[in-house]
């Protein structure tokens, strides 16, 4: 599961990515129709509503649902789970309730993934919520023997519906718990995009990931790197040689989280996106 930080999601409107392009809306949708959309969004607080109406009348089947995406819109539910997907580098990912919203930052996470080992052949996304980084990785990577995981059943559905047809196998349970024995000393990719909002700083994340998804997904416990920690002892024993491990952390967590990773005996590095906001820290067993 993709953590939050104190920026709140994308809307598919906003992300940047080339499938988040707002699609026509179906025929039958009068200006009218839009117009009171817009409006409804805009009242809400909606930066985007035009972009966000255009969305919610492309995904809806008539005028009424329509009009029953916007209300939810404006109630506070992420976009994605309104029309039902998200944009993540390119790709349209399957969301539904219950299941954290990918960000658009963790497409740094991907990217170093890519750059770190480009002819990785075996990739596991623990915590993977949506699927969302597994099928990113799949797309850059060619074809690879795909895993994820999660401890979330909702997650788990989710993923299976997104890399199902990709030919990736989804396992439900606690980190490397969840993964067949086979895959151990084998990983050459392991994207592990744990929790990491400290317990303490929940409620100062935007409404919309308070309310609307799953905490399990946010709360990294007392520092924010419980989960992240658990991976770094266990990454060892799956990487191949050479394979590495990546996970998304704040800014100020970064340093411990590399000292983390060192102490398990994996040479660590950071990298960071200030355009995105964006901070990823890369283990690699040596």
């Amino acid at each position: 599961m993709t953590s939050a930080s104190s920026a709140s999601s994308p809307s598919p409107a906003s992300s940047g990515s080339s499938a988040s392009s707002p699609s026509p809306a179906p025929s039958g949708s009068s200006p009218s129709s839009r117009a009171s959309l817009v409006a409804a969004l805009r009242a809400a607080g909606c930066v985007f509503a035009e972009d966000e109406a255009e969305l919610i009348l492309a995904a809806a089947r008539t005028p009424v649902e329509a009009a029953a995406m916007a209300g939810r819109r404006a109630e506070g539910l992420p976009l994605e789970l309104v029309v039902g997907w998200a944009a993540f580098r390119g790709l349209r990912i399957a969301v539904a309730p219950g299941v954290f919203v990918p960000r658009r930052r963790t497409e740094f996470l991907v990217a170093q993934a890519l750059r770190q080992a480009p002819g990785a052949r075996v990739v596991v996304d623990l915590c993977c919520g949506s699927g969302a980084v597994a099928a990113a990785l799949a797309a850059g990577l060619g074809p690879v023997e795909l895993h994820a995981a999660d401890v979330d059943p909702a997650a788990v559905r989710c993923a299976r519906g997104n890399l199902g047809p990709l030919g990736g196998h989804v396992h439900r349970g606690d980190l490397f718990d969840a993964l067949p024995g086979e895959l151990r000393g084998r990983v050459g990719i392991l994207a592990a995009n744990v929790p990491y909002v400290p317990s303490g700083e929940i409620g100062l994340l935007p409404q919309e990931a308070r309310d609307h998804e799953p905490r399990v997904a946010l709360d990294g416990g007392g520092d924010g790197l419980d989960v992240l920690r658990r991976v770094a002892a266990g990454a060892p024993d799956w990487l191949a040689p050479g394979g590495c491990v990546l996970v998304e952390t704040s800014r100020d967590q970064a340093p411990d989280a590399v000292a983390a990773f060192e102490s398990h005996g994996l040479m660590a590095r950071s990298a960071v996106s200030e355009e995105l906001y964006a901070h990823v820290v890369i283990g690699v067993r040596s």
